[in-house]
């Protein structure tokens, strides 16, 4: 598997994030997705990593926004037919190399209380539970984690 920062408007991952609209949109009302559109992932504040497979094949994706104080993780997905294979492992590294590269000292994401599966994978890469964020609005649906980085000042916490 490769990763690499990618743009976002290719039609492989165009696929791969209208699989993941329709997944989230299967297990939580409108109003609690928060999603960010092709044209918001292109900005040239986003992270944008996409995981092929030997083959070329776009098997999963993900972002990182860079925001003044940290990085919000977002658009996180792998082709259901590629997990279990480390994919999203192998993104979730190269997103965090990312970041720390370019002095990010805390990366946060927002999931929902349905993708446990998700929590799980975020919680064993060291990732903790943590308070609302940014311009999240009060949400009994989601849940928020955050990783500091290493290297990252302490003292920031």
């Amino acid at each position: 598997m490769q990763v690499a920062l990618e743009s976002p408007d290719q039609p492989e991952v165009i696929a791969l994030i209208a699989a993941l609209d329709a997944y989230q949109g299967a297990l939580y009302p409108p109003e609690s997705n928060y999603h960010l559109s092709i044209d918001a992932l292109r900005q040239p504040n986003v992270l944008f990593a996409v995981a092929r497979d030997a083959g070329g094949v776009a098997a999963g994706c993900g972002a990182v926004v860079m925001l003044a104080d940290y990085g919000e993780l977002k658009r996180m997905y792998v082709d259901p037919a590629q997990r279990g294979i480390g994919v999203a492992q192998q993104l979730l590294q190269r997103l965090e190399h990312e970041a720390m590269q370019r002095d990010c000292p805390v990366l946060r994401l927002e999931t929902g209380i349905h993708q446990q599966r998700a929590i799980a994978f975020y919680a064993g890469a060291g990732y903790a539970q943590c308070e609302r964020y940014g311009d999240y609005p009060v949400d009994p649906l989601s849940v928020y984690m955050e990783k500091w980085l290493v290297g990252a000042d302490i003292e920031q916490r």
